[in-house]
């Protein structure tokens, strides 16, 4: 994978007069130097000094290391305005979305840095997928066991256990115990698309 700075392409066609200062505001908001933001977004200082004076337009890697950085989303480092969000999540708001197999309550609010979610996974359902994207995760076990494939290691979870990974190495969720597993799940992955998320069936079983 090349480095956010190499990467050639633009993001998204957007006037260069309003990302740079946004880009400069933001850096000054997280308390953070040129040299210190760089280096986090493994960007050199000249060429985020580019970025923040209008000089060069980043690239979608670039904003996506950036948010992550700053703690924020893309959105606003793009200048986009934010709705406001309530700070507290009642259970009765929590709906059950279904996708794979996989049923998720949302447990935060929408479009921030991190995403909180309770999540429930089958057994047997997409225990041979592999996933592989920019951020972190974290998750901790409700109920149930839990199998979780980090590159070649294989961790049984139990109750109470948890863990916290970065998101590029090569993951894989199953369930254990018929019956399923119940987790909460924490993860900094709001710009990416689902179909990146995945790189397809892995050879062989998740246990």
């Amino acid at each position: 994978m090349s480095s956010p700075e190499t990467e050639p392409s633009a993001a998204r066609p957007h006037p260069q007069g309003l990302v740079a200062p946004q880009l400069r505001a933001l850096r000054r908001r997280a308390s953070l130097t040129l040299e210190a933001a760089a280096r986090d977004a493994g960007l050199s200082p000249a060429h985020l000094s580019r970025l923040e004076t209008g000089q060069r337009q980043p690239s979608l890697p670039m904003l996506l290391s950036l948010a992550r950085v700053y703690g924020t989303t893309v959105a606003e480092l793009l200048g986009e305005a934010a709705p406001e969000r309530d700070a507290v999540v009642r259970a009765a708001g929590m709906e059950p979305t279904t996708a794979g197999g996989w049923t998720y309550w949302q447990a935060g609010a929408p479009g921030r840095g991190m995403q909180a979610l309770r999540v429930h996974v089958p057994h047997g359902s997409q225990g041979d997928i592999v996933r592989v994207h920019p951020g972190e995760e974290w998750l901790y076990v409700l109920r149930g066991r839990l199998l979780l494939r980090l590159g070649e290691t294989l961790h049984r979870l139990g109750p109470g256990d948890s863990a916290h990974f970065d998101s590029l190495t090569p993951h894989r969720i199953a369930a254990q115990d018929p019956d399923g597993v119940e987790l909460l799940f924490v993860h900094t992955l709001l710009q990416s698309p689902s179909a990146a998320l995945c790189l397809g069936p892995a050879h062989g079983d998740a246990s």
